[in-house]
């Protein structure tokens, strides 16, 4: 493999961003720079190191470009969103992990040798101007070219744990092999417990940023998180595989896999909408077999209305594919043209009545095929509830 020189991929960030060109003498880092010396399209991400004030180059970007712009005052950084990008900017700074786990402790500013030294991979250790020039971590455009995930030093999984999770996504989504040493260490690390230093919250935010790749990426790194020894992970791949391929063209696959690796949503984690996880996680063998044992249309449509398609594509993937299927594709979206007002202007009192009618006609829709308001009045009318 050839890597990109830094001139070319320079100009081809330039080229897919007006942003570049606004950065002045300020740095690109991690994941735009990586992708761009593979030739990969560019993300609408990037992180830019300024080596004085990130958030005075920060507010000179939103001057020039306009867009929305956000100090972090906590942290001394700032982001800019424009046309599409999002645009992280901070000061070159050093870090000192004051115990495994915890924050950084950050002196501002600092050489931008020392910036790198602070990321997670080599890979991610490079940094690149507008002009073209490069300056990276040693080693790191060597172990780009090898396609080699490798952490800068021994301690950086204890010091920060969340780097485990990365290690894994970073090596499913891009096809890198992991150093001999750094997947020893990351087993040293779990089998340390070094997670738990992170919290909840950080280690539940990179399983989460790791289930919202594509499917088979995530798959492959929740595999990968299992083999170094990461813990509350049940990873049947053909499961997902069949879970995933029932779920509807346009939903994220992300919660249905945390419903099927995790059982649920953890506690301490923070999960934007915790619903369909919760509402998947709920007995899908329990809910398969129900499915199962629906003879009609109607019944099935009993069984899984109020159901997410999470549930019901998990539950298939649990032994009721043909039935989930069914449900996905003739019974979901099949909806009465008539409403409850219709049946109370034909003399129908407003109560219980009404919805036993409603039930009835939309029975007949779907195990008769009858159609039209019409049929559907006329089928609701006729019936005399129990």
């Amino acid at each position: 493999m050839v890597l990109t020189p830094p001139e070319t991929a320079a100009a081809r960030l330039r080229a897919a961003s007006p942003v570049i060109d606004a950065l002045g003498d300020a740095w690109i880092v991690g994941g735009a720079v990586r992708d761009a010396m593979l030739g990969l399209p560019a993300g609408k991400d990037l992180d830019v190191v300024d080596p004085v004030d990130g958030v005075a180059r920060a507010r000179e970007l939103h001057r020039l470009l306009g867009g929305v712009l956000t100090v972090h005052d906590r942290f001394g950084t700032a982001t800019v969103t424009v046309d599409g990008w999002s645009v992280d900017v901070a000061t070159a700074r050093a870090e000192r992990y004051p115990r495994p786990g915890a924050l950084p402790e950050v002196s501002v500013p600092a050489p931008l040798t020392e910036d790198l030294v602070r990321r997670d991979f080599t890979v991610n250790a490079i940094a690149l101007r507008p002009d073209g020039e490069v300056l990276a971590f040693p080693g790191a455009l060597d172990d780009l070219l090898t396609r080699r995930l490798t952490v800068l030093h021994p301690s950086s999984f204890r010091d920060d744990p969340t780097r485990l999770y990365r290690l894994a996504r970073y090596e499913a989504r891009l096809g890198f092999g992991v150093d001999h040493e750094t997947e020893g260490l990351a087993r040293e690390a779990f089998a340390a417990g070094a997670p738990a230093t992170a919290g909840a919250a950080r280690i539940g935010n990179e399983v989460l940023l790791l289930l919202a790749e594509e499917p088979e990426v995530a798959i492959r790194g929740l595999e990968l998180l299992r083999s170094l020894g990461a813990d509350g992970l049940e990873v049947d791949r053909e499961l997902l595989r069949r879970a995933g391929a029932l779920l509807p063209d346009g939903l994220p696959h992300g919660p249905l896999l945390l419903a099927a690796v995790c059982g649920g949503v953890p506690d301490g984690w923070h999960v934007e909408n915790p619903g369909p996880v919760l509402d998947a996680a709920r007995d899908p063998a329990g809910l398969a077999a129900e499915m199962r044992a629906a003879v009609k249309p109607s019944d099935l449509h009993r069984v899984l209305r109020g159901r997410t398609a999470e549930a019901a594509a998990l539950a298939g993937a649990h032994g009721a594919e043909p039935q989930a299927r069914s449900w996905f594709d003739d019974i979901r979206h099949v909806k009465l043209e008539i409403r409850g007002e219709d049946l109370v202007a034909a003399g129908i009192p407003p109560g219980p009545e009404i919805g036993a009618k409603l039930e009835e006609a939309l029975r007949k829709r779907l195990d008769e095929g009858i159609s039209g308001r019409d049929a559907e009045l006329a089928a609701a009318l006729a019936h005399v509830p129990r």
